[in-house]
């Protein structure tokens, strides 16, 4: 019978009251378990923020969203109508927000499960961006209806994707892809998050390029007190 002997030079360690000896894991494993676990608990954590979802993850909130614009979008006749539908999307975004707000509590992680952390985040920026925004466009008579849905439909389709991109991210720790290597997962965690960064960014030009329309009808009225009062000043919004 051949016994397994640990390589010369390791480290062990002996419980002194069950005289067993433990080795410890290599760092890369333990990293890479770090890292998976981290993942899981942020994919996890939205069950804190809402019960009411079957399936309660990120990118259920973000999909939650997407379906309430879709139908504002599609059946909405006059502003006050959008405007009243629109609440229940604001519903949907505050009870979400509420996951955000728990998992930027979350500190002291490793390098890559920080970069999990803001990428889920950036989904909650953007949808702040379009949320708040979208309300003051709607309260905003330098937009027609036809307008306020064809702005309706440019950030859901944003949304969507972004929404594309937090799903691919939820799959690195699907079981179909346990056998990826480290930096194979690595890799997908970085991709997504550099895809996350260039879809808010876009969400903000997106914002900027609609208000700066009603900024100059506006001017064009002599209205620009009101049109700042509505989204405030330059350095304190995303335009």
């Amino acid at each position: 019978m051949v016994t397994w002997k640990p390589p010369s030079g390791s480290l062990q360690r002996t419980n002194k009251r069950t005289n067993e000896i433990h080795y410890p894991l290599n760092p890369k494993v333990k990293m890479r378990t770090k890292v998976i676990m981290t993942i899981c608990l942020f994919l996890l954590m939205a069950g804190k923020a809402s019960a009411q979802w079957s399936v309660i993850d990120p990118t259920n909130i973000a999909q939650s969203i997407i379906n309430s614009s879709n139908n504002i979008v599609h059946t909405s006749s006059t502003a006050q109508n959008m405007i009243n539908n629109f609440k229940e999307t604001v519903k949907i975004y505050e009870q979400g927000k509420k996951y955000y707000d728990a998992l930027k509590s979350v500190n002291n992680l490793v390098k890559d499960a920080r970069k999990v952390q803001q990428t889920i985040l950036m989904v909650g920026d953007i949808t702040d961006i379009y949320i708040n925004n979208y309300q003051k466009m709607m309260h905003d008579d330098n937009f027609s209806v036809e307008e306020l849905s064809a702005i309706g439909f440019g950030y859901t389709k944003l949304l969507e994707e972004s929404n594309d991109v937090l799903t691919e991210l939820k799959n690195v720790v699907n079981i179909t892809t346990l056998s990826m290597t480290d930096k194979e997962r690595m890799d997908v965690v970085e991709r997504c998050y550099s895809k996350m960064k260039r879809y808010r960014n876009l969400v903000s030009y997106y914002t900027n390029k609609n208000i700066s329309v009603s900024y100059l009808r506006a001017k064009k009225k002599n209205d620009l007190d009101r049109i700042m009062g509505l989204y405030g000043k330059s350095n304190e919004k995303y335009w």
